[in-house]
């Protein structure tokens, strides 16, 4: 599925939209470079699950944990040198907690992604540099 987004609200709502379609142990992973909305769509997504706190970005905490219908741990792996330094925080603990992961700069740890992961990019659009375009692709049934 691909969207286009106008706007921060936007971004917000399509990860809303999301959130509330997800299943206890998914795992949503993040492409798409700095500034691209992320942060943005993860607040959305938080929305969807039912949580009310504020969402921030995690860069330097790696991982905040926020509780909602389904508890959502919400990671930046930017600053992290691979899988081998995800597992060491306890990667397969979150997995196995029955919320949602969301993962920003997934790609530092594509290795450690299960089979079933919800991929999201976020780029700019071509012709419209403050729009963005989302795809969502694996791990949802139609």
């Amino acid at each position: 599925m691909t969207c286009i987004s106008r706007s921060v609200a936007e971004t917000e709502q399509i990860g809303l939209e999301l959130g509330q379609r997800l299943d206890p142990g998914t795992v949503v992973a993040y492409r798409g470079g700095l500034g691209m909305g992320k942060t943005a769509f993860t607040r959305g997504l938080a929305k969807g699950l039912g949580c009310r706190d504020r969402v921030t970005s995690p860069t330097f905490t790696i991982v905040n944990e926020y509780q909602g219908r389904l508890p959502l741990f919400h990671f930046d792996m930017y600053r992290l040198s691979g899988s081998d330094a995800l597992f060491d925080i306890g990667w397969e603990d979150y997995l196995d907690r029955g919320g949602v992961c969301a993962v920003e700069w997934s790609e530092n740890v594509a290795d450690a992604m299960p089979e079933d992961t919800v991929y999201v990019t976020i780029q700019r659009h071509s012709q419209h540099e403050d729009w963005r375009v989302i795809t969502i692709e694996g791990g949802l049934e139609a």
